[in-house]
């Protein structure tokens, strides 16, 4: 938890005891608890606060899928260019962009729906080049 270790832990209480002492300590000690106990009840609150507003569907959310630190961007913008998490189209060429990307921007068509076809270059032929779009 947040990168604490015991050894850690151990250097933050010497040192409190240090910087406190003996006599002050204990009535820190209390406080912090006291804070603890406050900041738990306060998530517990809020927990069933929320299950009593939204009922039975409470049970239904996938809060897994609310996690900030399930964000992908690269899926994301994947998702938005083509129809479905799915439909990832894969290069037919190690060097050639996919279908569907690459329509879509040349194209400027959103969701990748293009009749423009993505012909690969020949060895040694240089891509066309729009001093204009530069």
């Amino acid at each position: 938890m947040f990168g604490l270790t015991f050894d850690k832990l151990l250097i933050i209480g010497v040192l409190a005891v240090f910087l406190l002492g003996p006599e002050r300590l204990p009535g820190y000690a209390s406080k912090l608890a006291q804070l603890v106990r406050t900041l738990r009840d306060m998530a517990n609150g809020a927990k069933t606060r929320m299950r009593d507003e939204m009922g039975p569907e409470f049970d239904d959310v996938e809060w897994q899928k609310l996690d900030p630190r399930q964000y992908d961007p690269r899926r994301i913008i994947r998702d938005a260019l083509l129809d479905g998490p799915d439909a990832a189209p894969k290069p037919s060429a190690p060097g050639m962009a996919t279908a569907g990307v690459a329509a879509a921007v040349s194209a400027g068509l959103p969701g990748g729906r293009s009749t423009a076809q993505v012909v690969p270059l020949a060895t040694g032929e240089v891509p066309p080049y729009d001093s204009e779009a530069t």
